[in-house]
């Protein structure tokens, strides 16, 4: 079983930057994804971004909305992943959510495809 506790949350203008941390309890696999959603008020959920990590290769993708302004690292120490949120805009805000795959070939933006989820956290941008 894999728990994973979100922080870093919080208020923020817009044009700021926001980390989220999301810290595992274990990490599913040698072979596994790891991933960010978030979902707005009043609205579905939707990927944010999402790796697959193959022994020592990485591969990270984005939603459209927020490539160039947000990154996803991890800490294998640490068992910990990361969302730096930068130029955030009012358009973010909403509970976010990291979330793990036990499946080896699973897709880093495709939510079905996850096992385990956090509680998330709330970001919230103003103008």
């Amino acid at each position: 079983q894999v728990r994973l506790v979100e922080s870093g949350g919080g208020s923020v203008q817009a044009g700021g930057s926001q980390r989220l941390s999301c810290a595992a309890s274990a990490w599913p696999y040698s072979t596994f994804c790891m991933g960010w959603f978030r979902q707005p008020p009043g609205k579905d959920r939707e990927v944010v971004a999402g790796l697959h990590t193959t022994g020592s290769s990485t591969y990270i993708d984005y939603a459209d909305s927020v490539k160039g302004r947000f990154t996803i690292s991890r800490d294998n120490v640490k068992k910990t992943i990361y969302l730096q949120m930068n130029s955030l805009q009012p358009e973010d805000t909403a509970s976010y959510y990291c979330a793990a795959s036990r499946n080896p070939y699973c897709a880093p933006l495709t939510a079905s495809h996850y096992n385990y989820w956090g509680q998330g956290t709330q970001v919230t941008v103003s103008s």
